[in-house]
């Protein structure tokens, strides 16, 4: 059996420990400490991989205890939890102590596991590169040609035609046909589309179909961070350039030379942060922090927003030379209730990568699931989608995932074919006895299909008859669902 991975939880609060304790001791090996003392002895005696510690503690910061266990535990994944969000501990954070994730409160308890699954995985990968550094040392040609598979191997998952999952009939067919053009062309390419659409999923296929596909792809997301920390990662800077400068550090543009760069989120970019960028698309140099001299770089680069950029620009809010520099070729992708086609198909695909991060097997949805997946308008988009399989996965108990481990959001939506029902809803149309019928209809799908089309259980929750409850199903027509799903209901004792 595979051991868990190592955590060390760091926080002067007890309550605080003994929460988070509860909800990591299922998926990782769990160490706490209420102060730096406790939690230096520890790392003495345990091989610890991830630290959790609170920003704001008696005795010290966060940032200065992990400051010091980067110096002498350099390879343990740092990680800060906090309530507070002052933009210099978050600067001090990443630059003196390099945490791998600043976590707010209050966190949610599914995304701080997942965060933490992933700098798990991240130990574990650099683990396996040093023992492969130290395995292929003597032997470069070796390294060559296992680089080069990989290479390959990414080349292959983001190729044009298979990248993108979608069907014969899908609106994607248009995105993916304007990829595969503009691809091998230097250009810049500016991807648009709602948040959770695929823009990266788009960039990546965009450079690994580029003639620079091995070369490096480096993303950055101008949204996440403030102009001075943005500038000193994607120039770099010299030792000594600001407060807390103690090395000298390669910017993003140096770190991708010869290959691609993703500016995710370029439409929230301050006025002046976008004059440096302006320079770099024009003269293709930079200047780190605190360097008397420019240097030179070659890449491409790739902006995506979920903005209006055009509107921006008439606004004033956004530079129209640098918009200009951006938009040789715009691609937009459309957002996912535009792809109803693709949801199945799609959900099937993020069910697949769900079993292998997860390690749990399933057969696949229920009819009954995906069809209330494709009657949900999808605010989040594909990233929604994702983010509901894997709810359904974990909670699951079955070898098919039916249609009530499904959010309530998503139970609530409509059925394709009841669109005039829910214009009704929105005041465009109908009677108020009209528009109350069509509510208490989906109210009483929603419940019965939670319960699996347990009359009992549905009468119960909703305070009727079970007489009364039929008499309801018989008068919205809901009785025929109810043959189409009774089968798999009664299986599962309904």
């Amino acid at each position: 059996m595979t051991a868990l991975p190592t955590v060390l939880i760091v926080d002067d609060e007890v309550r605080s420990l003994e929460s988070l304790q509860r909800i990591l001791v299922d998926d990782f090996e769990v160490q706490v400490a209420s102060n730096v003392q406790e939690a230096e002895a520890l790392l003495q005696t345990e091989w610890v991989q991830i630290i959790l510690c609170d920003q704001r503690m008696p005795e010290t910061t966060g940032v200065e205890f992990l400051t010091r266990v980067r110096e002498q535990w350099p390879d343990v994944i740092r990680m800060i939890i906090s309530g507070y969000t002052d933009s210099e501990d978050i600067i001090n954070a990443l630059n003196d102590a390099g945490v791998y994730q600043y976590i707010t409160k209050p966190w949610h308890p599914e995304n701080l596991i997942l965060t933490l699954k992933n700098a798990a995985e991240l130990f574990r990968l650099q683990r396996q590169n040093e023992l492969l550094s130290i395995e292929l040392k003597s032997s470069p040609r070796r390294l060559e040609e296992t680089m080069a598979r990989k290479r390959e191997n990414l080349r292959d998952d983001f190729n044009c035609e298979d990248g993108i999952v979608r069907t014969p009939q899908s609106c994607m067919n248009d995105v993916c046909d304007k990829v595969r053009r503009v691809s091998p062309y230097d250009i810049s390419v500016l991807l648009t589309g709602e948040s959770g659409t695929g823009k990266e999923l788009a960039a990546r296929a965009l450079h690994y179909n580029s003639q620079r596909w091995d070369k490096p792809f480096v993303v950055e997301n101008c949204a996440a961070l403030p102009d001075e920390l943005l500038e000193s990662e994607m120039f770099g800077y010299k030792k000594g350039a600001f407060t807390g400068a103690i090395e000298d550090r390669t910017g993003l543009f140096e770190r991708a030379d010869g290959g691609t760069v993703l500016l995710d989120e370029i439409g929230e970019v301050s006025p002046a942060f976008q004059v440096k960028l302006l320079r770099v698309l024009q003269e293709g140099e930079i200047r780190p922090l605190g360097c008397g001299r420019t240097r030179q770089v070659d890449v491409r680069v790739i902006a995506a927003t979920n903005r209006d950029l055009e509107a921006d620009v008439r606004a004033g809010r956004f530079r129209e030379d640098l918009y200009y520099r951006l938009t040789p070729v715009t691609i937009h992708l459309p957002p996912l209730r535009d792809r109803i086609t693709d949801i199945p198909v799609l959900a099937k695909a993020l069910l697949e990568t769900a079993m292998k991060h997860l390690g749990k097997q399933v057969r696949g949805f229920s009819d009954e699931a995906l069809s209330c997946m494709q009657a949900y308008h999808w605010p989040g988009n594909v990233r929604e989608l994702q983010n509901e399989i894997q709810h359904m996965l974990v909670m699951g108990d079955d070898g098919v995932l039916g249609a009530e481990l499904l959010s309530p959001r998503v139970l609530r939506a409509a059925p394709e074919e009841d669109e005039t029902t829910l214009e009704m809803l929105s005041g465009l149309d109908g009677t108020l006895r009209e528009r109350i019928d069509s509510l208490e209809s989906r109210i009483l799908r929603e419940s019965l299909i939670r319960h699996r089309w347990n009359k009992s259980r549905a009468a119960k929750e909703l305070g009727l008859s079970r007489v009364g409850l039929r008499s309801k199903l018989e008068r919205y027509g809901l009785e025929k669902v109810e043959q189409i799903d009774a089968p798999a209901s009664r299986e599962a004792g309904g």
